[in-house]
């Protein structure tokens, strides 16, 4: 008896035997592989959202997959009648918002990459790496928890090329940072540096240029996706004091930075045999490159005006200050405002819930990205129905919605649980008290922010009232808020065109005081206050004299 098989929206009938993979060509959908279906190659991850028992058990080829994943080629068809379905790692529909104000304000930045030509000889910091009269051009990488962008630019100009993003395929060892500590202490062979580069390489691939033009990658992200990209121990991030091996090392005086530089070609990019790969500093702890990022895409390097910037994801980070003083610190929220943990969350992809209103009757209005039936509830849409729920009273203070359910779709069945709400709790538990700590310790009022910068693809969709209402971010005027989109990939973009600010960024980052949330004696009295959906509140008791 056939098998109903299920693909992101698509549907045919499958044969015993007949792989995952099989079914997907079958409806004309692509996966992503290099090997032919060997099995070797590792690339064609499939996450299974049903049915997972009616495949053949994984094989061999499969068992450093963890939770629902399976490689297509290899998981086949083993039961007879039933329903399988499954979804490809993302490509189409992973939402990315260009920094579009904060590309403009930085359009004066130097433009003084490190790749330069000399006649016919191309120059890396000066030394010949390559002869020839063909273009130069480098490549920013923001490697994010759940999605990573590749942006191809041209170092001759400064032209953004191409830009592409898709799910970050190390999922398959878990969606938070401290999963993928976990997995790495085990992984000798390197599987999760391995399928990030080669889904790095299938973007460049289909990038309009040669990739043996690319002659610098600069990368960053969080301290744990940094530091597996370039191939580093990253133990020592999931053990307190939580520092990277680099930040050991500089403490220890056998570095001048936390940045990192590696052969591109030794962690396996197909690009430039002699190209380089880059790592912007850390801050601090597991406030990452991509912080670091973000602060020189908004300039904060030369704000006298007091700042806030605040980037929320699976790894969520708070910066708090001026050019002369700043505070950062790391707020562990962990993936449930990315919609992992949730019974109906997914990330921004097409599908996905990203705005809820309450119609005068009670019954909900959601807005889906892509338009039609909706798939699930990504981290705005998460904010927009809780702030919505809150307001009409559908939910209290400490989360209790009366009900097993609250339905947002009935005909796709999709719903909040309260076990769903007592996770974003904690998850906003954490953000409110980073907040709580962070301003009590740098001695200021919310109200006296005078711009707080809201970075990634979540602010972007982000109701700022809901947010602020829930106590997500504080209650101050909306002409403060300056939503910036992708701040990291800009900020990437900067330090690959310009050497100087390179070495800004690092002199800056090393001045910026780190603090730890959890060795802080108010942080447990903060996190408990910080799970109530309540606004937030405070006062500046630490201002220095």
């Amino acid at each position: 008896m056939a098998i109903h098989v299920r693909i992101e929206g698509h549907e045919c009938e499958a044969e015993p035997g007949l792989s995952l993979f099989d079914c997907a060509e079958r409806i004309g959908l692509p996966i992503i592989n290099s090997c032919g279906k060997q099995g070797k190659c590792r690339e064609c991850l499939v996450e299974v959202t049903e049915g997972s028992d009616l495949l053949t058990p994984p094989a061999e080829d499969e068992r450093h997959l963890r939770g629902k994943f399976r490689l297509a080629c290899r998981a086949r068809v083993g039961g007879a009648g039933g329903a399988i379905g499954f979804h490809r790692m993302r490509w189409s529909g992973v939402q990315i918002f260009d920094a579009g104000e904060i590309s403009a304000a930085r359009s004066e930045a130097p433009f003084d990459p490190a790749v330069t030509r000399d006649g016919a000889v191309v120059l890396l910091d000066g030394e010949p790496v390559a002869h020839g009269a063909g273009p130069l051009h480098g490549l920013a990488l923001d490697i994010g928890t759940t999605t990573v962008v590749v942006r191809l630019v041209d170092l001759g100009t400064g032209d953004v090329r191409a830009t592409s993003s898709f799910e970050n395929p190390q999922r398959f060892a878990g969606s938070d940072v401290m999963a993928r500590i976990a997995y790495a202490a085990t992984d000798g062979e390197g599987r999760l540096r391995s399928a990030l580069t080669a889904y790095v390489n299938q973007a460049v691939a289909a990038f309009p240029c040669d990739p043996d033009t690319i002659y610098e990658v600069v990368a960053v992200g969080n301290p744990t996706m940094r530091d597996l990209f370039f191939g580093l121990d990253v133990g020592s991030l999931g053990v307190c004091p939580y520092r990277s091996l680099t930040e050991h090392e500089l403490g220890a005086g056998r570095r001048s930075a936390t940045s990192i530089s590696a052969d591109a070609r030794r962690l396996g990019l197909h690009v430039h045999p002699k190209a380089r790969a880059f790592g912007l500093p850390l801050i601090g702890g597991h406030v990452g490159a991509d912080a670091a990022a973000c602060a020189l895409a908004v300039d904060a390097l030369n704000q006298d005006r007091l700042i806030a910037l605040l980037d929320i994801g699976t790894n969520t980070e708070l910066l708090v200050g001026t050019r002369q003083r700043m505070l950062a610190a790391s707020c562990p929220a962990g993936p449930a405002f990315e919609g992992g943990t949730i019974s109906c969350g997914m990330p921004a992809f097409s599908g996905a819930i990203e705005s809820v209103r309450l119609a005068g009757n009670g019954a909900p209005l959601c807005g889906v990205i892509g338009g039609g039936t909706p798939r699930g509830i990504c981290g705005s849409g998460l904010v927009s129905a809780l702030g919505e729920m809150l307001k009409a009273e559908r939910m209290s203070r400490l989360g209790r919605i009366g009900a097993r359910r609250f339905v947002l779709d009935a005909g796709a069945d999709i719903y909040l649980s309260e076990r769903d709400i007592s996770r974003l709790a904690q998850a906003k538990g954490a953000l409110a008290a980073g907040w709580t700590l962070v301003m009590r310790r740098y001695g200021a009022d919310y109200g006296e922010l005078e711009q707080l910068y809201l970075a990634g693809g979540f602010a972007n969709s982000l109701d700022l009232g809901a947010a602020s209402r829930i106590g997500l971010i504080p209650q101050i005027p909306e002409g403060r808020i300056q939503r910036i989109g992708n701040a990291a990939i800009e900020g990437a973009t900067l330090a690959l065109r310009s050497v100087t600010l390179r070495g800004e960024l690092e002199s800056f980052v090393k001045g910026i005081d780190h603090v730890e949330l959890e060795e802080d004696e108010g942080f447990f009295q903060a996190f408990v206050d910080g799970c109530q959906f309540k606004p937030l509140s405070g006062t500046a008791s630490e201002r220095p004299s």
